[in-house]
C-alpha cells in the first residue's frame, strides 16, 4: 500500500470512484434500462390511447380536425410515447439516481432514496393542476379571443402538442420543493441563502411562466406564476428545516492530485 493511502480514513465516495471507461459503461447500461422502460411503457400505453384522447380533447368537444392523411397515426404514437414516459418515470428516476449515487455519501443516498416517492406525487400533482385548473382557463380564453370575427377549427396535432407541452412543464415545475429539499439536506443551499435571493427568484419565475404560458394575457401568466412562487417559498421553508452543513473536503493535500510518494 502506498504512503498516500496509509493512515487515511475510509472515504465512501473515494471507494466508489470509477475511471472514464467505467463511467461510460455505467452510463450505457443505465440508458439501456431507460430506453427499455420507455419501450415497454409505450407498448402498454397503446391500449389506452383512445380513452386518453377522449380525456384530453374533452375541454374542446368535437372541434378538433385532422387535415393530413398521417395526422392520426402521428397522434397515436405521440400520445403512446408520452404516456409511456409517464409509466416509465419510476424506472427513469431510479436509473438517474443510481448513476449519480456513487458520487454521494451514504447519508446523502438515503435522503435521495427517501425523496423518490415524492417525485411521482409532485409530478402528478402538477399534471392535475395543469389539466383541471390552468388549461380550462387558457382554452376558454383562446376559444373566445376574436371569436366574433374568426372561426376557430383547431387541428388535433397542434392541440395535442399544446397540451403535452403545458402539462409536462407544469409537472416538472412542481418538483421544485423536492429539489430544494434535497440540495438543502446535503448542504448545497440554505434557507437564509434562498430567501435572500427571492427577488431574483420571482423574476426568473416570471420568465419561466412567460415561456410556459401559451397565451399573452396576464391572467394565464398569473395562474402559472402564483403556484411556482408558492412552490419556491415552500422549498425555502423546507431548506430551513432540512439544511445540514456539508463537510468540505481538503483538496490542499497533494494526495488529492494523485501524487504518490515513494
Amino acid at each position: 500500500m502506498s504512503q498516500r493511502t496509509e493512515g487515511m480514513e475510509f472515504d465512501p465516495v473515494e471507494a466508489h470512484r470509477m475511471g472514464l471507461m467505467e463511467h461510460l459503461a455505467e452510463l450505457r447500461n443505465r440508458l439501456i434500462w431507460i430506453v427499455a422502460a420507455l419501450l415497454v411503457g409505450t407498448v402498454v400505453s397503446m391500449v389506452f390511447v383512445t380513452p386518453i384522447l377522449k380525456l384530453i380533447t374533452e375541454p374542446v368537444g368535437d372541434k378538433l380536425i385532422a387535415i393530413g392523411p398521417t395526422d392520426t397515426i402521428g397522434i397515436f404514437f405521440k400520445v403512446s410515447l408520452t404516456m409511456g414516459a409517464a409509466f416509465a418515470m419510476p424506472v427513469i428516476v431510479y436509473q438517474v439516481v443510481a448513476f449519480v449515487s456513487p458520487g454521494l455519501y451514504p447519508h446523502e443516498k438515503r435522503v435521495l432514496l427517501m425523496l423518490l416517492p415524492g417525485v411521482m406525487i409532485l409530478f402528478l400533482s402538477g399534471v392535475a393542476f395543469a389539466y383541471f385548473i390552468m388549461l380550462p382557463v387558457a382554452i376558454g380564453f383562446l376559444q373566445n379571443f376574436l371569436g366574433d370575427v374568426i372561426i376557430q377549427d383547431w387541428t388535433i396535432d397542434r392541440y395535442i402538442s399544446f397540451i403535452t407541452r403545458i402539462v409536462f412543464w407544469i409537472g416538472v415545475a412542481f418538483e421544485t420543493p423536492l429539489v430544494i429539499a434535497f440540495m438543502a439536506r446535503i448542504g448545497l443551499v440554505s434557507g437564509p441563502q434562498l430567501l435572500s435571493y427571492w427577488r431574483q427568484a420571482v423574476v426568473l419565475i416570471s420568465v419561466i411562466a412567460a415561456i410556459i404560458t401559451p397565451t399573452v394575457d396576464p391572467v394565464n401568466m398569473t395562474i402559472v406564476m402564483l403556484p411556482l412562487i408558492v412552490l419556491y417559498f415552500m422549498g425555502v421553508g423546507l431548506a430551513y428545516l432540512l439544511y445540514t452543513p456539508r463537510e468540505p473536503r481538503d483538496f490542499s493535500d497533494e494526495e488529492w492530485f494523485g501524487e504518490d510518494e515513494e
